[in-house]
């Protein structure tokens, strides 16, 4: 392995960094965008269910709150319980932006070292480019030297592509994922304002 990074020269190390920070990044995103962990399944009805008991206190919301991304969205929601609908809808859908705000954290990343990739990869094609004709002299070509920069030149755009495709692949995965989640966070919040309104009824 360290031959292969060797042959490839200087300019692989910046792909090494972008590799790393993307694996440790992709592998955080999967640790916490589980379903289990943003829409725990039993949360909406037990919230209704404390809410037709009458026990919401300040510290049942501020727990609630701290349970999950979708308990974030129905706190806001318990927390303007008693006013009209339509406050109710814009603070559940002002937590909603924030909630979906930290979903997406670190996917501008992943997105900009798939797409950077590859052309870190093309800017070691060059440098190899480079070293090629670099090694053309008066008394004809070194082949050491050619052979480093055709080392160069392949290595890093095949590194380049390697790093580019499955960042790629799992930036539009969790892109997908947290869509979905928002809409079904958005259906069980709509859910939870037409119970507290109906029970008004």
């Amino acid at each position: 392995m360290f031959a292969i990074l060797q042959a490839a020269g200087w300019p692989i190390w910046f792909l090494l960094v972008a590799s790393v920070i993307a694996t440790a990044l992709i592998l955080e995103r999967l640790m916490y965008l589980r379903r289990s962990r943003i829409l725990p399944a039993q949360l909406l009805s037990e919230v209704i269910r404390v809410f037709h008991n009458g026990k919401v206190t300040p510290d049942i919301i501020d727990k609630l709150e701290e349970n999950s991304p979708l308990g974030r969205v129905l706190a806001a929601g318990l927390r303007n319980v008693d006013a009209p609908r339509e406050v109710m809808r814009e603070s559940i859908e002002e937590a909603g932006l924030g909630v979906a705000h930290v979903l997406e954290r670190f996917l501008t990343t992943i997105g900009t070292i798939a797409s950077l990739a590859p052309l870190m990869g093309l800017f070691g094609t060059v440098v190899g480019m480079i070293e090629i004709f670099g090694a053309q002299n008066g008394s004809g070509a070194n082949p050491a030297q050619l052979a480093h920069g055709i080392s160069v030149a392949l290595y890093n755009t095949a590194f380049g592509l390697l790093i580019a495709m499955p960042a790629l692949v799992f930036y539009r995965h969790f892109r997908a994922l947290i869509d979905s989640f928002v809409i079904e966070m958005e259906q069980q919040a709509v859910k939870f304002v037409d119970t507290v309104h109906a029970d008004r009824k």
